[in-house]
This record gives structure tokens, C-alpha cells and sequence, in this order.
């Protein structure tokens, strides 16, 4: 009896040889690790040097009389004074102040997301003659600065036909001075709420308006019940920065009341304020409970207000 052998196999390796391009590819994951922390590190430190002012603007609400005129007071006030914020309250009518602004505001927000959203659906919607004269004429707008419209703005409120005594040519009396009309008319609309509103206008598809036209709803209701619901973070931005602008407007507001019952909250901060001295923790404490409600808003509404710019300048 014959017995055949079966051949040798030839030995085989069980480690596995790494792929030409592995390497090269953890090698790039640690490369983009490193720069992700880098730019961390730098966002966190801009993020801190943008938070000094409002660390600074608590720590001196905070601070006892005492510490206020040492030349190298403690970084942390040695014994918290939490009293200086109901002070800062009773100082002046802030209920009245604050109250005043609140309805400036929302005045402002209200109409300027309503008329500049009607304006920017025209300009990107409607077709008509001087269309894009009249959008140039809006961004030339935006480069104007705000302070160079004070007197002629002043000008035309003063001299307003037919109110607070005036005749028809605007003489004998004080016009829309000391009263909500000037208050509230100026600021209502802005050019760049437009702009933006136009240029969210644009990015809707237009199949969605013909389909509408189809099924016979009017031009209005197309914009309203349409077009309108599609752009949510253009009108959160443009309510956001519209109340923001407002709610922390002091020169106009000055300029064109007199009376305590129409000032608003922020130049009732001035009370706190004279050619000798300065309160300068009542004035802070002020400062914080004025800047709550700005911190709240963007708070709520910062992931529109984020997209709403990132999407601006599209088409």
C-alpha cells in the first residue's frame, strides 16, 4: 500500500500591510484636529476680550461707594452691593423710561418688518419701470450716515403741517416735537431691512407664485401667505436688529422730547451723569437691567438672526 503525501502549503502571513494612502490620511485627520483647536483657542479668546466691557459693567454695578475712588480697586468687589440695582430704580421713573422704549421698539419692529417686506417683494417680484433705479437708490441709501440725517430729519418733524400748532406751511407751532409722532414716524422703515427682505425675495422659486396664480390667489395673498412664510430668518433678523437699534437709540429720542413722561430708558442713564461726578455703579446697575433685554432677544432668535445674514447676499 502506497501512501501519497499531500503537498506543503507555503507558509502564510497573517499581518496585514497597511494601505499606500492611510498613512497619508491620519495624517491629515490630526492636521485638521490641530487646526480645529487653534481656532478654538482663538474664538475663545475674542469671545473673552468681547466679554471684558459687560464682566467690567456687572462687577462695577456691584461695587460699594468705597472701592469707587480707589485707584487699584480689587478685581472682585470685596463685599457685593446688591443694592445699587434698586437704587439705580428709584434714581428715576425707569418704569416710565422703559416702558416708553418698549412701545418705540415695537412700534419700530412692526412696521419696518411689514413695509420693508412689502417693498422687498415688489422690487424682487414685480416688474416694473424704475425697479432697479429705485433698489439703487436704496443701497446708495445704506451708505448714508445716520448722524448726517439728525438735522434734516429734525427739520421736517419741526416744521410738520398741520400739528402740535402748526399751519399749513408749518409755521406758528412745534409740530410732531414732544409726541409719539416723532418718536415713532422717523425710524419706521430702513433701507437695509429692504435689501435684505429683496434679497430673500429672490431666493424663493418662482413656481411657487405661478402655481399660486394658477389656483387664482391675488398678488397680496401670494406675498402674504406664500411667499412671506418661506423667509422667517430674514423677519427675525430684521425685527432683531430693528427693535435692537431702538431700544438703544438716545440721540433722537433727546433731540425731540422734553417732557419726562416721553423719554425713554436710555437717556434716563444721563441722570446718573453731571459736570461733577459720576455714579458710576448706579450708572452701571442701570447699564445691565437696560441690556437685559437685548441679551434675551438674541438668545431666542440668534440661530435666525445667523442664518439670516449667512443667506443676505445670495442672488
Amino acid at each position: 500500500m502506497t501512501i501519497v503525501k499531500a503537498p506543503k502549503r507555503a507558509p502564510q502571513h497573517t499581518g496585514r500591510t497597511a494601505a499606500p494612502g492611510a498613512a497619508t490620511l491620519v495624517d491629515h485627520k490630526r492636521k485638521t484636529r490641530f487646526r480645529r483647536g487653534l481656532l478654538c483657542l482663538a474664538l475663545i479668546a475674542i469671545a473673552f476680550v468681547m466679554l471684558v466691557p459687560f464682566l467690567w459693567m456687572i462687577i462695577t454695578s456691584l461695587r460699594p461707594p468705597s472701592e469707587l475712588g480707589m485707584a487699584n480697586p480689587p478685581l472682585i468687589p470685596g463685599e457685593l452691593q446688591w443694592s445699587n440695582y434698586s437704587d439705580a430704580l428709584k434714581a428715576a421713573p425707569f418704569a416710565t423710561y422703559a416702558r416708553n422704549s418698549f412701545i418705540i421698539a415695537i412700534s419700530h419692529t412692526v412696521l419696518n418688518v411689514v413695509m420693508a417686506s412689502m417693498a422687498g417683494y415688489a422690487l424682487a417680484r414685480l416688474k416694473f419701470r424704475g425697479s432697479t433705479l429705485i433698489m439703487g437708490a436704496f443701497i446708495a441709501a445704506l451708505m448714508i450716515p445716520t448722524y448726517t440725517k439728525i438735522v434734516p430729519e429734525f427739520l421736517i418733524v419741526r416744521f410738520m403741517p398741520f400739528f402740535g400748532g402748526n399751519d399749513a406751511f408749518g409755521q406758528g407751532g412745534i409740530g410732531w416735537l414732544d409726541s409719539w409722532w416723532a418718536l415713532i414716524i422717523p425710524g419706521a422703515v430702513t433701507p437695509f431691512a429692504v435689501f435684505l427682505f429683496r434679497q430673500f425675495y429672490a431666493t424663493v422659486p418662482v413656481e411657487l407664485a405661478e402655481a399660486a396664480r394658477l389656483d387664482g390667489v391675488s398678488e397680496f395673498g401670494i406675498y402674504a401667505r406664500i411667499i412671506t412664510p418661506q423667509i422667517k430668518p430674514a423677519i427675525a433678523t430684521v425685527a432683531l436688529l430693528t427693535f435692537e437699534s431702538s431700544w438703544n437709540n438716545f440721540l433722537w429720542p433727546l433731540l425731540v422730547t422734553s417732557s419726562d413722561n416721553l423719554r425713554v430708558i436710555q437717556v434716563g442713564l444721563s441722570v446718573f451723569q453731571n459736570e461733577n461726578t459720576t455714579q458710576w455703579s448706579l450708572l452701571m446697575a442701570g447699564t445691565a437691567l437696560a441690556t437685559l433685554p437685548m441679551v434675551a432677544l438674541f438668545l431666542l432668535g440668534q440661530r435666525y438672526f445667523v442664518d439670516g445674514f449667512t443667506h443676505a447676499g445670495i442672488k
